[in-house]
């Protein structure tokens, strides 16, 4: 086989993906992805609404409080990490199926922990199955959906974030009572069955498969999938397949760790690291104390639960005004908007709760916080996995996330620490300094990836 035709196998997926127009089948393909993001996200964000009662019933002191808290995110760390090159490796579907049954099995195993020893262990399993989960859903919508639509929809996957915080919260307010927090570790754990659905209807990646060198495979699932969306569209011609931007190199079929520190991506790898690092470390330091720290200052728990679920709801507008504005603007001034607006409301709210002023006064710079904080996040997913190639695209996105899982990692802890030095003004302070970091990163570091099909920007 020559050069030239090896380029044109290699570069036939993707000049068909990217001509084909969104139907209702792409998005049946989203909406399965996204829901198991969803429920993922309840089991993440659960312990925001339970951590205060956790921390009642075991005596633990704000120190281990913020292990307890941390320790979801050490398996994240971990599973992040392995995840992306296990995907890069046997596929993005299989190790998806994989991540949603380790935590619920995680989810389950907390509801019967006996002690906060055990409590630890099990969350590090459900983060270890979040962590794998994150970084292959964030690859597979990118290698389905086209160019033009793929920043909107990889945002409004994310925007399942605030969705399922925001459920997780309702949940806690309904059932806390009830149940416990035990019960509703063990009814999160339910939604796992989910994987069934995944495994019957989610095709594995085209791309992937074409870039393993599995070609009649990738162009099976090509076909079926321009078959469904022909249907779809009442039997209408696809356009012809655009000329890619791929270059005809040999490709290194492995996952490639040290392929991120070569040429332009050792620029894209430290960019990401530390905008991760700092925008975790920032958002998880503050979100999972946000129900104890208000039941430190005196509301009842259910009372915690409620004003919480209430600054979360403008995460939904949130999510929804970045996924417009990373089209629109772009995904550089974007991120750096999100990142700047999280780092002033998060100052502005630590003052408010520091001066116990008006409960109204208190939501209204929580709702401040939470939009841009819920913003961002749609930005980081949907700009992470665009400056990677294909070939190592999840192993990319997964150090990313593993990197920034550190920084969540030793958010929460670090609260615990120095919240009895600093009180509440220490604390948002530490939030707001990290994000302000981060939106320095991506103004020295960052590029501009809107409109560009994956091969454009990895070219």
């Amino acid at each position: 086989m020559t050069t030239n035709t090896g380029a044109r196998l290699r570069s036939n997926v993707a000049a068909r993906l990217e001509r084909l127009p969104m139907t209702r089948y792409q998005r049946s393909l989203f909406a399965i992805i996204a829901t198991a993001w969803f429920f993922d996200s309840m089991d993440l964000g659960i312990m925001t609404f339970v951590l205060g009662s956790i921390k009642t019933e075991f005596g633990l002191s704000t120190a281990q409080a913020g292990l307890l808290a941390s320790s979801s995110f050490l398996g994240m760390f971990f599973g992040a990490a392995i995840a992306g090159m296990l995907a890069d490796k046997f596929g993005r579907k299989p190790v998806f199926q994989w991540s949603m049954i380790f935590w619920g099995v995680g989810s389950l195993l907390c509801g019967f922990a006996q002690n906060v020893e055990q409590l630890m262990m099990f969350r590090i399993l459900l983060g270890f199955g979040m962590g794998m989960e994150f970084p292959i859903g964030l690859s597979m919508v990118s290698e389905i959906v086209p160019a033009k639509s793929r920043g909107r929809y990889v945002a409004i996957l994310e925007g399942f974030w605030p969705l399922g915080f925001i459920a997780a919260g309702i949940l806690a307010w309904l059932t806390l009572p009830l149940i416990g927090w035990r019960g509703i570790f063990i009814a999160l754990s339910v939604p796992a069955v989910f994987v069934f659905i995944v495994r019957r209807y989610v095709p594995e990646s085209p791309r992937w498969l074409e870039e393993v060198g599995r070609t009649q495979d990738a162009d099976r699932v090509t076909t079926q999938m321009e078959q469904r969306v022909i249907a779809l569209t009442g039997g209408k011609p696809l356009p012809t397949p655009m000329v890619s931007a791929d270059t005809g190199e040999k490709v290194n079929k492995r996952a490639l760790f040290a392929e991120l520190w070569r040429g332009v991506y050792a620029k894209r790898t430290v960019m990401l690291w530390a905008l991760w690092f700092f925008a975790l470390l920032g958002y998880y330091g503050l979100t999972t104390w946000l129900g104890a720290l208000l039941q430190q200052a005196g509301y009842e728990v259910t009372k915690s639960v409620t004003y919480t679920i209430y600054i979360s709801l403008a995460g939904i507008p949130g999510f929804i005004f970045s996924a417009w504005l990373l089209e629109v603007w772009g995904r550089k001034g974007t991120c750096v908007l999100m990142l700047v607006g999280s780092a002033i409301a998060a100052y502005v709210y630590g003052q408010v709760a520091t001066a116990q002023a008006p409960v109204a006064q208190l939501i209204g710079a929580g709702l401040c916080m939470q939009f841009f904080m819920f913003g961002m996040w749609s930005v980081l997913y949907a700009y992470t996995p665009e400056l990677y190639p294909t070939r190592s695209r999840a192993t990319g996105a997964g150090f990313a996330s593993s990197v920034g899982r550190f920084g969540s990692l030793l958010g929460p802890f670090a609260v615990g620490l120095i919240l009895p030095m600093t009180g509440h003004t220490g604390v948002f302070t530490l939030g707001a300094l990290s994000f302000a970091a981060a939106a320095l990163i991506v103004i020295v570091m960052g590029v501009e990836t809107k409109g560009k099909s994956l091969e454009e920007v990895s070219s």
